[in-house]
């Protein structure tokens, strides 16, 4: 099989939000689309919604009446399972219960043709399961959109145990010519980006939990430093903290425990206490009219310096050089092994590295250390995260606050964490990815593609790692693992790999 026909009908089963944002998008590449939904009248105000969606963007001239007109022509709604009895391909959005969709798919599978693909929307079961009821296992797959379904380029085309390659194929192809960016993978729990994403929420409430900043700080800095388009506390508000916490407890299980993916006791008191986010108006943030939101905390204005030393590679963050130089400090260089620092007078500011800012300072024998976080582009960062060792002075603090508001960054000045927010979480992400790779459920273009196209990552986590070094990444979580004494932040054997031979994830 190859990319199926525009002539060819594709039925939609469900037709809620996902499941009338997948019919607008065979819609609009040109396939008649027919569908279902057992409620009646659902089907007929889901076209509705559509049209209306659509008449907004007529009137903002981002699309011709003619255009909307004739996709709302190829939409038609059918009142029962066995008029859809014409598609090629039926794509089912119902839900998330395994004997419903078993029971659905096999009362499909005698109306449907014989050369007719069946796929699941599902996010969370699993493709071989819903399949296993079948007698022909190998025409099903799953298609899991993002929502919202015409917006999110991301397509998971997922293969259970049984789907033949060639269902795998057309489907890639298809949501390709759909103006979609599939990725194939493989029927695990979590499939690529719900497995992946975990820590990106996991790390900000561990942070939290241990007082390492607030809620409004702690996502400015993975928006300003980071560069990710919401911090993890906005975005689980976004999503309701039933939603999250109930996708991150079914891959803990469907993981038999695994700590990396044990679920936080701060978001399931979230949870029973009906403050599930925006939806219901209060989660991590107050979203009643007139709330006001919280400002990220940001350290006063401190002395620029006239002068600073670097000593020895700062690795990742090698181009501060540039901007001191560009802020007109005076610069002295030494070049040294060892650990690359940066010398304010008596203070003396490294790159984290996953230890405490205090065990650091011991291990070096410096009292005024301060550490800094990790940020995506330090030309562009707006805010940079820093924390004190205990023996560190106020001045030494200040000092290096001085620097980076010198350099027109906003400073935020955490609680001695390790790892302090962006890299532990980096750090993480890109060891999820690492294993998803090792595991053999994605390549690793695709698990990087999965997680810019499907989440709006700023770079992939693999991509990331190799910029930064996967050598530093495996100090950061040998690091965290040997504080926290905790197997969730244990290595992936593929990332000891790549960093004991010096290489990279992409060649």
């Amino acid at each position: 099989m190859s990319v199926l026909d525009k002539q060819q009908t594709i039925a939609v089963i469900g037709t809620g939000t996902m499941g009338a944002g997948i019919a607008q998008v065979a819609a609009a590449a040109g396939h008649p689309v027919l569908l279902y939904d057992a409620m009646a009248g659902a089907a007929e105000k889901a076209i509705a919604g559509t049209g209306k969606a659509l008449d907004g963007l007529v009137a903002k001239g981002r699309m011709s009446q003619e255009a909307r007109d004739a996709l709302i022509g190829r939409l038609g709604c059918v009142a029962t399972l066995g008029d859809l009895a014409p598609a090629k391909l039926v794509v089912e959005a119902v839900k998330e219960d395994l004997s419903i969709k078993r029971t659905l798919f096999s009362e499909l599978e005698g109306i449907v043709g014989g050369d007719a693909i069946l796929a699941s929307n599902t996010s969370s079961l699993s493709i071989t399961a819903i399949a296993a009821a079948l007698k022909k296992p190998e025409r099903f797959a799953g298609l899991h959109f993002f929502n919202p379904a015409p917006l999110m380029p991301l397509v998971e085309v997922v293969a259970g145990l049984a789907t033949a390659p060639s269902v795998m194929e057309t489907l890639m192809a298809t949501a390709s010519a759909w103006g979609k960016s599939p990725v194939a993978t493989r029927s695990t729990p979590g499939f690529i980006v719900n497995r992946v994403a975990r820590p990106f929420y996991a790390e900000g409430l561990r942070v939290l939990q241990e007082g390492g900043g607030d809620v409004a700080t702690l996502d400015a800095i993975m928006r300003e430093a980071a560069g990710f388009r919401m911090g993890p506390f906005e975005l689980m508000d976004l999503i309701g903290h039933d939603v999250n916490f109930a996708v991150t407890s079914s891959v803990h299980a469907s993981y038999f425990g695994d700590p990396r993916f044990t679920p936080s006791i701060i978001q399931q008191e979230l949870v029973e206490a009906g403050r599930l986010g925006r939806k219901s108006g209060r989660g991590f943030y107050d979203y009643a009219p007139g709330a006001v939101k919280p400002e990220a905390a940001t350290a006063p204005d401190a002395q620029r310096p006239t002068e600073v030393e670097i000593t020895g590679d700062l690795g990742p963050a090698e181009p501060l050089v540039a901007l001191i130089q560009g802020a007109k400090i005076k610069l002295r260089r030494k070049a040294a092994g060892g650990v690359g620092r940066i010398q304010i007078g008596a203070a003396t500011a490294v790159l984290t590295n996953g230890m405490s800012a205090t065990e650091r300072a011991a291990s070096l024998g410096l009292a005024d250390l301060i550490v800094f976080d990790l940020a995506l582009d330090w030309a562009a960062a707006q805010r940079v995260a820093i924390a004190a060792a205990e023996q560190a002075s106020p001045e030494a603090l200040a000092a290096v606050a001085g620097l980076f508001q010198a350099l027109g960054k906003s400073v935020s000045v955490l609680a001695d964490i390790p790892g302090l927010i962006v890299l532990r979480t980096v750090a993480m992400l890109a060891n999820e990815a690492a294993d998803t790779a090792l595991h053999r459920v994605a390549t690793m273009a695709a698990i990087d593609l999965a997680m810019v196209k499907g989440t709006n990552y700023p770079k992939g986590p693999l991509a990331w790692a190799d910029a930064i070094g996967p050598a530093a990444i495996l100090a950061v979580l040998d690091n965290l693992a040997r504080t926290y004494g905790e197997d969730r932040y244990r290595a992936s054997s593929l990332l000891r790999r790549v960093a004991a031979r010096g290489g990279r994830f992409h060649p």
